[in-house]
């Protein structure tokens, strides 16, 4: 019988190691800071789950895909820009949540309960990060290069518009998995975090890739360990250990 910090664990590393390598992604997009707005817009399906008691993380992911569609849709139509359309989405997704949270659930929505995971919910996390995982994975290089040259990916055969929708909701399921480890206030961190020190520490873009994996696994598996033993949320001391791994990268930083 696996035990409830087992399952906890599972998840945290599953879900820290796809956020560490979206978050290189990320950082190479200069959308990093875009990720704290980003985790706002699961709020209102957080809270929800928590209303009608139904699981979190599927009420996050309905959320923020309606809110990345919505998104993409506007920015294709506006041609404003996607950290624009996020500060307008995210602040009328947080208006909505506070209108409807229950006011004895706030700390959970902001940093998160891992000690409710249950196996159906761990299941469900692992195997949307797996397939987010292979996502990126195919589509890795081509988000680089539309990022570098919107013209030279047209010319090797690559959609920019495809490549932003496949980034967004990948982000968007990252984001809704995250908040059921850190909370929707600290989901950033996740991402973030261990692909800042993996940019510290590689040489090169695979090197990058890789120490983002490992570095958000590691924060989220030591912060997670820390729970088991300290009275703090887990969600505290994953961000705060992905700040020390940060700080000891630039000791290292090549």
């Amino acid at each position: 019988m696996i035990s409830q910090f087992e399952l906890s664990l599972v998840v945290g590393i599953f879900i820290g190691g796809i956020a560490g390598y979206l978050g290189t992604l990320m950082v190479a997009k200069r959308m990093s800071v875009a990720a704290d707005p980003l985790s706002h817009l699961v709020l209102p399906g957080v809270a929800l789950g928590l209303l009608f008691n139904f699981d979190i993380s599927l009420g996050a992911i309905f959320s923020i895909l309606i809110g990345m569609i919505l998104i993409w849709f506007l920015e294709i139509k506006t041609k404003l820009s996607t950290e624009t359309l996020i500060a307008v989405i995210f602040t009328l997704g947080a208006a909505l949540a506070l209108l409807i949270l229950p006011e004895a659930d706030i700390e959970e929505v902001f940093v998160g309960d891992i000690s409710k995971i249950d196996f159906s919910s761990a299941l469900i996390s692992v195997v949307l990060a797996l397939a987010v995982f292979a996502i990126i994975r195919k589509f890795y290089s081509k988000m680089i290069l539309t990022e570098i040259s919107e013209e030279l990916a047209r010319v090797e055969g690559i959609s920019s518009k495809v490549m932003l929708f496949v980034y967004l909701i990948a982000v968007a399921i990252v984001v809704a998995l995250g908040v059921k480890i850190v909370g929707g206030l600290l989901t950033a961190s996740l991402l973030a975090i261990p692909a800042a020190a993996a940019k510290n520490l590689s040489r090169n873009l695979f090197q990058y890739s890789i120490f983002g994996i490992i570095l958000g696994v590691l924060s989220s598996f030591l912060g997670i360990v820390l729970f088991k033993f300290l009275p703090f949320p887990a969600g505290i001391l994953i961000t705060l250990t992905g700040g020390l791994i940060f700080f000891v990268s630039l000791i290292f930083k090549k």
